[in-house]
């Protein structure tokens, strides 16, 4: 069961669309006894951006709540956000991170290091955002080995799915249960985002990304800590007083 809730704000951005699909749409989706909410985003109509730092001062910002003010402040609503992946104990990104083309964290390909918790459990991956605007989830191998330029890009792990399959990693009946959050590019231009409503495991969340959101590369963003602001909805995902500070930050502002 999918039910779609699109509020009065966004409706009046996409109404002159009439039945074209909406460039960004949130609803919420049961699969196996839990609920998640998606949310899909027509990068042809919109703009997904990572934010870290406030560009004016170099402070981290830290929170939705602050990257939303911040656009408030500049005259943009936000309509979309969601933390972008794993960081370290200083706050950074633990692997790559590239906004609006400039690369501030390099590549990580470190094995092994116990201290990086899901970031570990191989073969993690970047997704990111290309200069021409298509998008593409691929393992952290896959995408030094392509060598090509990108617009926007995170790194986190581990890989939900590669080429259709899930991780072989993950435990079917595994009792490790957490709120999660992962992201996929269905097609070029349509990215989908997911995160639950409740603790599941890697298997459970990964099968929903290739069973019921019908993608073939998934990457994992991060577990307890994960939510959604959805204008219109407010957060969803993890509690409130599960959430720490974030990293980097997706975002969806309207439009100038």
């Amino acid at each position: 069961m999918l039910r779609w809730l699109l509020p009065p704000l966004l409706l009046a951005g996409v109404a002159a669309c009439g039945g074209q699909a909406r460039a960004l749409d949130s609803g919420e989706l049961a699969f196996e006894g839990q609920n998640y909410r998606v949310v899909h985003i027509d990068l042809k109509r919109e703009q997904l951006g990572l934010y870290w730092r406030d560009p004016q001062d170099g402070r981290p910002f830290g929170s939705i709540e602050s990257l939303r003010q911040w656009g408030e402040a500049h005259g943009r609503q936000l309509l979309f956000a969601t933390n972008a992946g794993i960081y370290d104990r200083n706050f950074s990104p633990l692997g790559l991170y590239v906004e609006d083309g400039k690369t501030l964290v390099p590549l990580n390909l470190a094995h092994g290091n116990p201290t990086s918790g899901n970031f570990s459990l191989l073969p993690n991956g970047v997704f990111a955002i290309y200069p021409d605007g298509h998008a593409a989830v691929r393992t952290s191998a896959a995408f030094k080995a392509e060598g090509n330029a990108v617009q926007q890009a995170t790194q986190s792990g581990p890989m939900l799915l590669i080429d259709g399959k899930l991780n072989e990693q993950f435990i079917d009946d595994s009792s490790s249960l957490k709120w999660r959050s992962g992201v996929c590019a269905r097609s070029p231009h349509e990215v989908v985002f997911a995160v639950s409503e409740a603790p599941v495991n890697f298997h459970t969340f990964g099968r929903l990304f290739r069973d019921k959101l019908g993608c073939r590369d998934a990457l994992y963003l991060d577990g307890s800590i994960s939510q959604f602001y959805i204008d219109g909805a407010g957060y969803v995902g993890a509690p409130a007083f599960m959430v720490k500070p974030y990293a980097g930050i997706f975002a969806v502002f309207s439009r100038h």
